[in-house]
């Protein structure tokens, strides 16, 4: 087993990576190009979360083109695949749902908008409470002021009721409100032109009792492309800022090196001891969004990083 490792952990296309471990080895999915069968998200395995093994790639699309930000929650037996797909009965980018058998698929789309009444959603992250309940959060677009809230792409949570069913009844997790959130300035969206702001790839992590939602914020190609985290009591929150939250407090752009890291998840070392975050960010080449991994530590209640890295380092513990 590897005992140091180099970002990217691996050398394809792998944006908005998420890792799930099952039985002992890791599954990472992720947007890139659809495969030469057809099928769309490439999934790799690993035992360390350094070497990683292509499998192929996971979903049947059921119609559409430009999937997106693929997440896969284990229950009962079965794994449930939620991701975002365009042109599907010529809508926009919507939330749906596949299911499989195995963590490496196929996934068969389940039939579902998971969110019908909104024109756009993306970024579903599934979260399993200690309680057991199911809560997924996500990405849809808010065009009204507000305090200081940007217009632009923001993040809601729900109740799943089912693993194939939303509530109905989300709330607000965050909403773009600072600079470095700009995506693009005088973007032509809805009929009207705005400075868009967006928030977007929700993952969350407890700690002490609280819940850190963590999100990437700001233009997905570009160096003011980071990872921040709001902090609630509970699940559907309300959830409040840290103090600094002018800057990506977890992860930025390092000039020369990484550029525009985000789009997380996380997980655990092979022995269970430490948290791993996993997230995408560009080369200096700009040859496409990468893998890659580094430790996440916290000091009393504050999460924080060494990443994004580019050097050698140790590897997840226990590998």
């Amino acid at each position: 087993m590897a005992r140091n490792y180099l970002n990217p952990v691996y050398p394809h296309t792998m944006a908005d990576p998420f890792v799930l471990r099952h039985d002992g080895l890791y599954y990472a999915y992720g947007t890139a190009p659809v495969g030469a069968d057809g099928r769309a998200f490439p999934v790799l395995r690993s035992r360390d979360l350094v070497a990683w093994e292509p499998l192929g790639h996971a979903l049947v699309p059921p119609g559409g083109h430009d999937f997106w930000a693929p997440e896969v929650a284990a229950r009962d037996g079965k794994f449930y695949m939620y991701y975002s797909a365009q042109g599907i009965d010529d809508a926009d980018h919507q939330l749906r749902v596949a299911v499989s058998e195995h963590p490496g698929g196929p996934f068969l789309d389940a039939g579902v908008v998971l969110v019908p009444d909104q024109p756009f959603s993306i970024d579903a992250h599934p979260f399993r409470d200690g309680d057991g309940q199911w809560y997924l959060y996500y990405c849809i677009d808010f065009l009204e002021l507000e305090d200081d809230h940007r217009v632009g792409t923001g993040i809601v949570v729900d109740r799943l009721l089912d693993m194939t069913t939303l509530a109905g009844e989300p709330r607000v997790v965050v909403r773009p409100h600072e600079d470095w959130h700009l995506f693009l300035k005088n973007r032509a969206m809805y009929g009207a032109v705005y400075d868009w702001h967006t928030v977007e790839g929700p993952a969350m992590q407890c700690h002490d009792g609280r819940y850190y939602c963590f999100y990437s914020g700001g233009a997905w190609e570009r160096e003011n492309y980071g990872v921040s985290y709001v902090v609630a009591d509970n699940p559907l929150g309300p959830f409040s800022r840290p103090a600094g939250g002018g800057r990506a407090l977890l992860m930025s752009t390092r000039p020369g090196r990484l550029i525009g890291p985000g789009h997380n998840s996380f997980t655990c070392s092979p022995d269970g001891k430490e948290t791993w975050i996993v997230y995408h960010a560009w080369q200096p080449d700009m040859g496409g969004r990468r893998m890659c991994i580094d430790q996440l530590h916290w000091e009393n209640v504050r999460p924080v990083t060494d990443g994004p890295t580019w050097m050698e380092r140790p590897a997840p513990s226990g590998g």
